[in-house]
This record gives C-alpha cells, sequence and structure tokens, in this order.
C-alpha cells in the first residue's frame, strides 16, 4: 500500500499508554481510510484494535472483518445502537482501541468541517475512562506522480460528561476540522517557501 505514496507524514501529539483505551475518531475521504488504521495500529499504537464500518461497505469489501472491523447498519437505528453497544462491550479489555469514521460514509474533501453523526458522542457519554483522540488524513496530489499522505493525530479531547450530545458532536468535529487546517497550512507554507 505504501507504494502507492511518494512520502508518508506522520505528525503524533497522542501516545496511548500500555493500558490505555482509545476511540480514534477519523474524517472519511478516501478509500484508503479502511486500511491505515492498520497501518497505525501495527507501528505506533499497538493496542487491541476494532473498527466499525457501514454494513454496506463491509458487504462489498468482506475482508474488513477478517482485520477486526464489524458493521453499523446507518439506516436502521436500532440496528445502530446495537452495534455501539457492542463497541462499548469491545472497548472493556486494557490496551483496546476502536477506529471510528463518524461521518457515516466517504465524503468529498472539503474546506468545512465534517458533519458527524450522533454515534461518537453517545460512545463518549457511554465510556468513561476512554481518550477519544482525532486523527486526520489528507492525501496531496500536487507535488509529484504519487501523492504525499498527511497524517495528523491529534490530542485526546477532554470534553465534560455533563455535555449534551450535540455539543460533544461540535467538538469533535471541530478538533478532526482543525487538524486538517494545520495540514493544509503547512502545505501552503512549504509550498510558499519553495
Amino acid at each position: 500500500m505504501w507504494r502507492r505514496f511518494r512520502r508518508v507524514i506522520i505528525n503524533q501529539e497522542y501516545f496511548p499508554k500500555k493500558d490505555s483505551k482509545t476511540v480514534y475518531f477519523i474524517n472519511h475521504n478516501y478509500w484508503w481510510d479502511g486500511l491505515l488504521p492498520l497501518y497505525l495500529n501495527r507501528k505506533l499504537f499497538k493496542q487491541h484494535a476494532r473498527a466499525l464500518m457501514e454494513d454496506k461497505q463491509m458487504r462489498q469489501y468482506p475482508f474488513f472483518s477478517r482485520i477486526g472491523a464489524f458493521s453499523v447498519n446507518l439506516e436502521n437505528p436500532r440496528s445502530s445502537i446495537q452495534s455501539l453497544r457492542y463497541a462499548v462491550e469491545s472497548m472493556k479489555r486494557n490496551n483496546s482501541c476502536l477506529f471510528i469514521y463518524p461521518e457515516g460514509k466517504l465524503m468529498p474533501v472539503s474546506d468545512s468541517k465534517p458533519k458527524f453523526k450522533e454515534g461518537l458522542s453517545w460512545l463518549y457519554k457511554k465510556m468513561e475512562g476512554v481518550d477519544f483522540v482525532p486523527v486526520a488524513f489528507y492525501i496531496d496530489h500536487s507535488k509529484a506522480n504519487k501523492p504525499d499522505l498527511y497524517i495528523s493525530i491529534g490530542e485526546k479531547v477532554n470534553g465534560y460528561s455533563l455535555m449534551e450530545k450535540p455539543d460533544i458532536n461540535s467538538l469533535f468535529e471541530e478538533s478532526v476540522h482543525n487538524l486538517l487546517v494545520q495540514i493544509k497550512l503547512k502545505l501552503n507554507n512549504s509550498t510558499n517557501n519553495h
């Protein structure tokens, strides 16, 4: 997979401890998004990983179930809650992590803040002692035949258990958006300096 990129640039601010439990929430703009967490977990996080994936995508790419993904049916609220409860259960052991794409589906790259579904804030309200960490993926095609992949792993987001779900969602959306803005600023600065 990495041969498809000219460079992979990672900025990491969160480093899980051996007993950490972590939910990594990620923008969803590229097909590669489903494979990148495997690499991050193998090379950086080294946690017991699971991933939440839309059931349509899971049927289209069934190999993801063999590497720790489980499905969520976004069109059926009852089924969605069952998947989220399963996610909570999967996080009970130490050194576990969950990768989630809270936009719910592949979205075009945009300068605006991502819009997350409420499942992420629901998980936040149900999981005490779990770090919620924003991750941004950005692929830049402007420099060469092969694109550059930028991965930014932010610090854990500190919300408050008394916050309402829409406020939590907004906080999480803003944290991923800020990572994407930082990546683009660095890209613009490096382009202007050459």
